[in-house]
Parts: structure tokens; sequence; C-alpha cells
């Protein structure tokens, strides 16, 4: 009787138990296996996007802070893709061109037009940092429910298989105990992944989204400084 008992141990693995799971808990664990695999290729591509980001925040604010002239910069990044800050210095100098190749004499609608295009540049780029979270927060909080789906769909075959063999013998009932557990398990492992990462990523988007809110207001009082002079010069000449 041992032997057979080991025999029957050695032979379930999880593949025996997907194998042996009807088609319902089938389809449920298939499921949560692609949101686990999804959940993970968010991760590396976050974590890659996020590091590329941070790098590049970095590299701007060492450059603009350098003393360089904001003509010669606005040359240098305008023709490229930009981003993150330097997204929002090309959008900044770009109305303010603009404004004052069309002759603009309202220093309070100049400021208010360079600050409106810093605004929807920053809400874009807020908005790239935290695409993908969203799905990050559905499959975790929607797997856990997703396994326990397939966890009373096993159990209900466990209670069919006893009512068909009128036996409560454990081997009647594991199978279907086993395909629940398993169902369950697989759902909390896509589920605890996604939860983490989206916390992770959240935050780091906010910090992120920060520093550019920081950057947008510094820059928004060096170009009002601008202007002001510009406009003093203007009267001055008049």
């Amino acid at each position: 009787m041992e032997q057979v008992g080991l025999a029957a141990t050695s032979e379930v693995t999880l593949w025996s138990l997907f194998m042996q799971a009807g088609f319902v808990v089938k389809l449920v664990m298939l499921g949560l296996v692609g949101a686990s695999i999804w959940t993970w290729a968010i991760v590396a591509d976050k974590w890659i996007s996020f590091t590329r980001f941070r790098r590049q925040l970095d590299q701007f604010e060492q450059v603009f802070w350098s003393g360089q002239s904001l003509e010669e910069l606005y040359r240098t990044l305008s023709d490229r893709k930009s981003s993150g800050m330097s997204a929002i210095f090309v959008s900044a100098m770009r109305e303010w061109k603009k404004s004052f190749e069309r002759g603009a004499k309202s220093p309070i609608g100049l400021q208010m037009r360079i600050d409106k295009a810093m605004d929807v540049t920053l809400a874009r780029e807020a908005d790239a940092l935290e695409s993908k979270l969203t799905s990050l927060a559905t499959i975790g909080s929607a797997a856990p429910f997703i396994g326990l789906f397939g966890t009373v769909i096993g159990i209900m075959t466990s209670f069919q298989a006893i009512a068909g063999s009128k036996s409560t013998n454990l081997a009647v009932v594991a199978p279907g105990i086993a395909e629940a557990l398993l169902a369950t398990a697989i759902g909390l492992l896509a589920a605890i992944p996604a939860v983490i990462a989206y916390n992770k990523f959240s935050s780091d988007a906010g910090k992120l989204t920060a520093r550019m809110e920081g950057f947008t207001d510094e820059f928004s009082g060096i170009l009002s400084r601008q202007i002001d002079e510009r406009q003093n010069a203007r009267q001055a000449a008049e």
C-alpha cells in the first residue's frame, strides 16, 4: 500500500493537474498564466523606459543649468524627438518664438500661451509615464477573483465526483481540490507581482512628473523675467 501511495504521489505534477482539469478550469489557468506573462512584460518595459527617462531628465538639467544660451539649446533640440523636460522646453520656446515673430504686444497673453503650451506637454508626458499601469491595476485586482472562479469550478467538480461515485474517499475528491488550489495559486502568482509593480511604478511616475512640474514652474519664471525685460526695453525705445 505504501508503494502504491508513493507511486500515486510521484505522478501528481503541475502539468498532470492541468491536463486533468476541466475545460473551464484550463481556460482560467491559461488566462491567468497569460496575465502573469503580460505583467512581467510590462514590468520589464517600464523598468527600462523609466530608467531611460530618468537619465534623460538628468542630462537635460545638466545642460540647461550649465549656462548655455536658450536659443542655442532650442536649435539643438528642436529637430530631435524630445521627451520629458526637453519636450516642455521646446514647446515653450516654440510658442515664445512664434509670438514674437507675429509681433505679440501683450506680455500677459504671451505668458499665458507659454504656460498653456507647457501644461499641455507636461500632461502628455505624464500620460506616457502612466501608460500600461492601468493594466497592472486591472490584473492585480481581477486575477484573484478569476482564480477564485476556477477554485469554485474545481470544488464543484469534486462534489460531482462524490455524487457520481457515492464515495467520500480522498482519491475521488483530490483531483478537483487540487485543480481548485492550482487555479488559486496561479491567480495569486499573477496578482501579487502586478500589485507590487503598480505601486512601485505609480510612485516613480509621480516623482518624475513632480520633477517636470518643478522645471515647468522654474522655466516659466525665467521666461516671465525675459518678457518683462523685452517689454521694458521696448517701452524705453518708444
